[in-house]
């Protein structure tokens, strides 16, 4: 499908087939066209080109109120002058349902959200957490076949984000509905997906579970917007059935067999921070360490992370390296001192232009 605003065009021919019970996400910069395709599959936009099919039934022409899906934004917009269990209920009333088959309805969602016995508790009184529980239970006492989620947690603080990734997708799992969810947030994105699609200007760059999009990214944008990375430019010398050789500023990097590349084209040598290892100079004895790319380098720049030490390096060719390693307790490296980094074959992924 497709939607233009005026001369914008907001989303460009994206297919998508998302399957029922998977927590999906729209992974993407602000703008790429994510919120545009919840509000479509929603019903409150309608697409300029193509079709938006629910449980296998064309939903075009269905009004929001109309379809199976329930929308929670950013903002709750929860009823202020309500309490906890009238804010859950309000929809079903709305439905005209008895008010026996809503108690039962809303006290279940109460449990599911772990808000049992706050029925009676004013919104004010909430946390930002137990009001996000709050909308969600609001939003599944519907029993929705898809629950779309724009950026909800984008209000929280980050302890309370964190947690609240957890405890959406245990819901998530409890529940069996389909969570369609959007967000800017990589961290987000990997830690509740089944699968994420990445998006770029309207577009689809790669769908795949959050391992395959990040150790196995097709495109530049993916591997660069997707936790950080070193892209090694050059171009392709040699192919052999084991392995091929890309040489980066006079320096040959082998990477993994590459038979749909030619030799001579330039491409792109995605290698994750935490697959460098750094040895202090002349680097590991022989044996030591099964890297078979090895470059020297000096330390640029060091930074403690707690769990991690994040080294910055030039390589002797000018090169820049970002490595990432365990903080075990040793002594980092000091600044300007003389390294060798090195990572094997089989951490590079090779992205064509």
């Amino acid at each position: 499908m497709s939607k233009s605003f005026g001369k914008v065009q907001a989303v460009r021919s994206v297919s998508l087939r998302i399957q029922e019970n998977e927590f999906f996400s729209l992974l993407g910069p602000s703008g790429c066209g994510k919120t545009t395709i919840l509000r479509i599959i929603s019903g409150f936009e309608r697409p300029t080109a193509g079709d938006v099919y629910l449980r296998g039934r064309l939903a075009n022409g269905i009004p929001p109120y109309r379809r199976d899906t329930n929308l929670i934004f950013q903002h709750l917009a929860l009823f202020p002058h309500l309490d906890v269990f009238d804010n859950i209920a309000f929809g079903l009333r709305l439905r005209r349902l008895d008010r026996e088959t809503i108690r039962q309805r809303v006290r279940r969602v109460l449990d599911l959200v772990a808000l049992a016995g706050f029925e009676s508790r004013g919104i004010h009184q909430l946390s930002g957490g137990q009001r996000q529980r709050v909308a969600i239970a609001r939003a599944l006492v519907n029993q929705p076949a898809v629950l779309l989620l724009d950026e909800p947690l984008g209000p929280l603080d980050l302890r309370l984000r964190m947690q609240m990734q957890i405890e959406l997708k245990e819901i998530q799992h409890r529940v069996g509905t389909t969570f369609i969810y959007v967000t800017h947030d990589q961290t987000e994105a990997l830690t509740m997906s089944d699968r994420i699609a990445v998006m770029r200007d309207g577009r689809i760059e790669q769908i795949g579970t959050g391992r395959e999009v990040y150790e196995q990214p097709r495109t530049r944008f993916v591997a660069s917007f997707l936790g950080e990375s070193n892209l090694l430019e050059g171009p392709m010398m040699s192919a052999t059935p084991d392995a091929a050789t890309v040489q980066v500023s006079g320096q040959p990097v082998l990477t993994p067999a590459q038979e749909s590349v030619p030799q001579g084209a330039v491409v792109a040598v995605c290698v994750r921070p935490e697959r460098i290892r750094v040895f202090p100079a002349p680097g590991p004895r022989p044996g030591e360490e099964a890297c078979e790319n090895r470059v020297e380098a000096h330390v640029q720049s060091v930074i403690f992370k707690g769990a991690s030490i994040e080294y910055r390096l030039v390589t002797s060719s000018g090169v820049s390296l970002l490595a990432q390693v365990h903080s075990d307790g040793a002594r980092p490296l000091a600044q300007g001192a003389p390294v060798v980094a090195g990572w094997r074959k089989s951490d590079c992924v090779v992205l064509a232009e």
